[in-house]
């Protein structure tokens, strides 16, 4: 892997491992816990925020929704979900919306937070799935805490002392789809060994970080997630620290600005997200004029990642010694990536990807 590694070598990326572990090809189990320990603590710390503690309990009350959306020629159970749980300064609840397909096997399940509350939405290609055997749960992300810079005052944000957790409203988006695994872990219509954390752009991001800090996820699928989500931040074309926190600094806790023009003394780069994740699988899309995004440093990162995968005995990102090209897809590993022809979007040919990969688990 000449040509990999020598990219990789340019980009000056912070070791995963400490230098004096490199010699072993396999780490004690023990270690690989309390380096992911280590990792998460200092993503809380540098850029996604701390987030309070999982509630006691999470309650949903659930109304069928079919002839407000569709039951897809009664091919599946829709149906609204308000989900509720307590918080330090009350309760708060958000609406979902779940689509099962009317079989009898256990289905694995996709949470998706997405843009809108629509069903079917241009990202979301409901029957489709439903079509592939699985089911999914889909959220408007505004609905939980408003995509703005309100001052943390809109929805789940004003809910928690801003003294006590420095959380970003991605890390915010991310928790709650954790509540809604809380959901999915008292169904049994769902493959626990199949659920799987989906989202585009900032929710890819989102979908990343949710799936680093909750290992019930099997599976974490960002699309088009781009920079400080699966793009390596170092060398990365397009938008870097300064870009991101200049038009959306509340995604991020405070520490992140003190990086932008200054991203070589980052403690981590995007790599780092990628491996705390590990050893679950991750599928991550890129598109090949989403420059924005830069789809060679989201191809890098996993390369990089993979790293973490081999401690613990798998394959990461099995991929040829070059960078990608329009048609790639690389899921021989634990880590699957492709590249498609197109513009930032949340496709087809992107959702046919991830419902190949939650099915091979």
């Amino acid at each position: 892997m000449i040509v990999i590694e020598q990219l990789l070598r340019q980009r000056n990326l912070p070791e995963i491992f400490p230098k004096s572990e490199k010699s072993d090809f396999k780490l004690t189990s023990n270690y690989l816990v309390e380096r992911r320990k280590e990792i998460l603590s200092l993503l809380s710390h540098e850029i996604y925020g701390t987030a309070p503690e999982a509630p006691e309990n999470v309650t949903v009350k659930k109304t069928d929704a079919s002839q407000k959306y569709s039951d897809f020629a009664g091919k599946a159970y829709v149906s609204d979900l308000v989900i509720s749980f307590e918080t330090e300064t009350g309760m708060f609840s958000f609406g979902a919306v779940e689509i099962v397909p009317k079989i009898k096997e256990k289905v694995p399940v996709f949470v998706f937070g997405n843009f809108r509350g629509d069903v079917p939405d241009r990202y979301l290609p409901a029957e489709e799935i439903i079509d592939n055997g699985c089911g999914v749960i889909v959220f408007d992300f505004n609905n939980v805490t408003a995509d703005k810079e309100d001052g943390f005052s809109s929805g789940l944000a004003a809910m928690y002392d801003r003294k006590k957790y420095s959380w970003g409203k991605i890390r915010m988006w991310a928790w709650t789809e954790s509540r809604i695994m809380d959901y999915l872990m008292t169904c049994d219509y769902a493959d626990k060994s199949k659920i799987a954390v989906v989202g585009h752009s900032r929710l890819g991001k989102t979908a990343l970080v949710c799936a680093a800090y909750d290992q019930r996820f099997s599976l974490a699928c960002g699309n088009n997630s781009g920079c400080a989500g699966d793009a390596l931040t170092r060398g990365k074309k397009g938008e870097r620290v300064r870009q991101i926190t200049d038009n959306f600094s509340y995604w991020f806790c405070e520490n992140y600005r003190k990086y932008r023009d200054n991203e070589e003394n980052m403690p981590f780069d995007q790599h780092f997200l990628l491996a705390a994740v590990a050893p679950r699988k991750i599928a991550l899309g890129a598109a090949f004029e989403d420059e924005w995004a830069d789809p060679d440093s989201q191809y890098l990162s996993a390369c990089s990642a993979s790293e973490v995968y081999e401690k613990y005995g798998f394959a990461g990102l099995v991929h040829p010694d070059r960078l990608p090209v329009v048609g790639d897809r690389f899921s021989g590993g634990q880590i699957c990536y492709h590249l498609r022809a197109g513009k930032h979007f949340f496709s087809r040919t992107d959702w046919l990807v991830y419902l190949d990969e939650i099915k091979k688990l």
